[in-house]
């Protein structure tokens, strides 16, 4: 038998939850559906950089942590399952998890994106043993060891920084004949004698024993080198959380979901917001203003 809400945010990453807080807080009935941790991308980083607007957590689990508690004190549901589809015809929507379907007014897509992957021999394999996407969490474990570091943009960047306060050695293999990262971030790794620059190069495979013990790279000019190391972290961009979604729903070439200039998606009654949505900007202010935006057109709409 299916729930009844006026509003189901997919998704608890900061802009879910900033629009099922600003949704709840107006009175509607709203639940939030997310199958991993609440919080999204933002929960691995011990430092933001920078601080969302009128917020004082230094860390976003701290700050993930806000958003959840604020959104539970409105009254939101918060429903810890997969979404498998959604069905957006008529004025009656239908969200459908693996714990049963739950019927809307409007439906809310903020489910985020994930890490790419370099799609290189041995990265799955050593997944956990060497191959790590998270810098905050794992760099400890790496004290006094030389690691790779994929990208050259923002997350990579601050993640080599990151690294290079517990590693004797950080290189950073990026495609790219030059950084792309903020200005900011590019002086950070400049003035770092542990990082080592590596342009017009990628990851090609990833090798060891029981662990991480190598690293294979080629370079533009058809080089290839093992770089003797014991961790690899790759930030090569992001990938949108938009696989339960019918193909009417349009997205971009990096397959993020297109909405209008009120957030709307080719479905009528169906937002997108965040990280999911093209067009949105990378920083956290960016989902913030996002699920205000889908909440206060949302509201208009339901009256």
């Amino acid at each position: 038998m299916a729930t009844n809400y006026d509003v189901i945010v997919i998704g608890e990453g900061v802009a879910g939850l900033t629009a099922a807080g600003e949704l709840a807080g107006a009175g509607l009935k709203v639940a939030t559906i997310e199958a991993q941790l609440f919080g999204g991308l933002v929960i691995n980083i011990n430092e933001l950089d920078p601080v969302p607007s009128g917020s004082e957590a230094a860390g976003g689990a701290e700050y993930a942590s806000s958003l959840v508690e604020a959104a539970a004190n409105a009254g939101v549901t918060s429903i810890n399952e997969p979404v498998n589809t959604i069905e957006a015809s008529g004025d009656v929507k239908k969200v459908n998890t693996d714990g049963g379907s739950y019927t809307t007014k409007a439906i809310v897509v903020a489910s985020g994106a994930r890490l790419k992957r370099l799609g290189v021999p041995g990265e799955m394999e050593y997944e956990g043993k060497g191959v790590s996407q998270c810098a905050d969490c794992d760099g400890p474990m790496y004290q006094n060891e030389g690691v790779v570091v994929a990208g050259g943009g923002d997350s990579a960047l601050q993640e080599a920084i990151v690294l290079s306060h517990y590693c004797k050695e950080v290189r950073l293999v990026h495609r790219g004949a030059a950084l792309t990262g903020a200005a900011h971030l590019q002086q950070a790794v400049n003035a770092e004698s542990k990082i080592i620059k590596i342009f017009n190069a990628e990851v090609t495979a990833v090798g060891g024993g029981q662990m991480v013990e190598r690293v294979s790279i080629k370079h533009a000019d058809g080089r290839s080198e093992d770089i003797a190391c014991a961790g690899l972290f790759a930030y090569i961009g992001l990938e949108p959380n938009a696989g339960f979604l019918p193909d009417t729903v349009k997205r971009d070439e990096q397959g993020r979901v297109v909405a209008n200039d009120k957030l709307e998606t080719a479905l009528p009654g169906v937002w997108a917001a965040g990280a999911v949505r093209s067009g949105c900007g990378g920083l956290l202010d960016d989902a913030i203003a996002d699920g205000k935006k889908a909440a206060a057109e949302i509201r208009a709409r339901l009256g």
